[in-house]
């Protein structure tokens, strides 16, 4: 299917995440075992109010050579790899959903593995990449789109040709036809065996490379999320779409896909814009520079595939700059522009390089991971951000202000406030605020608790907050209407 369809039945949730009440934005636990995502969920991201976590493909994949993309590389749709089974995998969003974590699954409809040569996958199923047999969804030839690519090579040869980029093979990954009903069908189930277990939404991979029409018809016959997983019934799954698209001379283009989910906006992390020499500049960021609507687009500082090179390549900031992660995560879950996401990482010196051999069950000092994981999510600036992006739901940026050094500073109506200070001193002082008069825990250098605050507060009083937004290590402070001094039953229960 070539053109998009009108939509028919399609709730707002599919644009708009079905968090629990209080929490917000999501981590990406990139590489992580189900188990350790579940222990995860319990013991710091459902008490620390995160929306959502990301995890890699739970598919049954081509064995390579352990490198990371090998996970991108399904050869059924049964639930076994490293990261665990199908067992494992509905204890995981079990225990995430009881604490408020929702489940969000990267998927992967357009291709199967690479193509040439046979084996048995993850789980043990065959398959034979030669002659498109793949029986354990089953798909064959028939179901692959070989006859509609017409390069020499079957890859995609010119990015300008929107026939070649969604028909042809990427790096000669076996390309699915979505346009049939067998396939569509497939992948249906494919997906909604997910919402079954209780997953609430879903990353998708590669979507530039399929035909919008044919991405609509597949979500829309997608199951509303689980009752029996606590949703109440009427949610749709949370869709947000892999769309590559940096203002080039590619033929598929983000826009495209906005009518049926929201899609991962690339010209945030690579437009220039996120450069901490220069904070005042990010007033301005989102649509008013040419990015997708709000209400269309997943934002990101950096993710699995860029902060390798991959997916676009160029300089992105990643935890090798940790000040600068730090300030810019801070400011995107704090600004109301896009769906967060935080990437969640590991260590590497080889961009195909796999994930450690040991899971993250072991922790840095409190503010980081061991066995060779970064665990940004844990670092003390960005630890209680979802905290502070659920309390601010419903609220857009007001009172923005600006210090003398490259220092900022805003409220989010009246629910919150945040203030960033990328100068080379302490910035302290009186910024105005609409938060109400009040003494609130500065989620940004301790924790809140029942009985008050771990580290400083900050005094609302008249319209004013009274800052000390320390430079270093966490050079961030913001407060929240929900975590004030006296605690009170409103601070972080451990």
């Amino acid at each position: 299917m070539k053109l998009g369809l009108t939509l028919f039945g399609l709730g707002a949730a599919q644009w708009e995440a079905a968090y629990a009440p209080g929490h917000g934005g999501m981590v990406h636990l990139f590489e992580w075992s189900h188990a350790a995502i579940a222990e995860k969920c319990e013991k710091m991201l459902g008490p620390k109010k995160w929306g959502a976590v990301q995890v890699s493909p739970p598919t049954e994949n081509r064995l390579v050579g352990g490198q990371w993309w090998e996970r991108y590389q399904p050869i059924s749709y049964k639930l076994e790899n490293r990261s665990g089974n199908h067992q494992e995998f509905a204890d995981m969003v079990r225990r995430c959903n009881a604490v408020g974590v929702r489940t969000f699954v990267d998927v992967i409809p357009n291709h199967m593995c690479g193509g040439g040569g046979s084996g048995t996958g993850s789980g043990g199923t065959s398959f034979d990449a030669g002659s498109l047999d793949f029986p354990g969804v089953p798909y064959s030839r028939n179901d692959m789109n070989d006859n509609n690519c017409y390069t020499s090579s079957g890859n995609i040869e010119n990015y300008g040709d929107a026939n070649q980029v969604r028909n042809c093979r990427l790096v000669n990954l076996i390309d699915l036809n979505q346009g049939t009903e067998y396939v569509r069908g497939k992948l249906v189930d494919y997906l909604n065996q997910f919402i079954d277990l209780g997953a609430a939404g879903f990353r998708v991979d590669a979507c530039k490379h399929m035909w919008p029409g044919d991405l609509e018809v597949i979500f829309g016959r997608l199951k509303n999320l689980n009752v029996r997983s606590g949703f109440k019934g009427t949610e749709r799954p949370f869709i947000f779409q892999e769309v590559i698209d940096q203002g080039g001379g590619s033929q598929s283009q983000a826009n495209e896909y906005t009518g049926f989910g929201r899609v991962t906006e690339f010209k945030y992390c690579m437009g220039g814009r996120l450069n901490t020499q220069s904070l005042k500049h990010l007033a301005n960021i989102g649509s008013r520079l040419g990015y997708l609507s709000p209400m269309s687009s997943v934002v990101f500082i950096n993710n699995h595939d860029n902060q390798r090179g991959h997916g676009g390549g160029g300089h992105v900031v990643t935890f090798e700059e940790s000040w600068a992660l730090k300030t810019l995560t801070t400011f995107m879950m704090g600004h109301d522009y896009g769906e967060p996401r935080v990437m969640s990482s590991y260590y590497f010196s080889d961009p195909d390089e796999g994930p450690p051999g040991w899971q993250p069950n072991g922790f840095n000092g409190g503010f980081g991971c061991e066995n060779g994981w970064v665990c940004e999510h844990r670092w003390r600036a960005i630890q209680n951000l979802g905290m502070f992006r659920g309390s601010v739901f419903g609220t857009g940026v007001t009172k923005w202000s600006e210090g003398w050094d490259n220092q900022i500073a805003f409220s989010r109506g009246n629910k919150g406030f945040m203030a960033i200070n990328g100068g080379s001193s302490n910035w302290s002082g009186s910024i105005a605020t609409s938060m109400p008069d009040g003494e609130y825990c500065d989620l940004g250098q301790g924790d809140p608790t029942d009985g008050g605050c771990t580290g400083p507060t900050i005094r609302v009083y008249g319209g004013q907050a009274q800052i000390n937004v320390p430079t270093g290590d966490s050079p961030v402070s913001y407060i929240s209407v929900r975590y004030t001094a006296t605690g009170g039953g409103h601070g972080f229960k451990s």
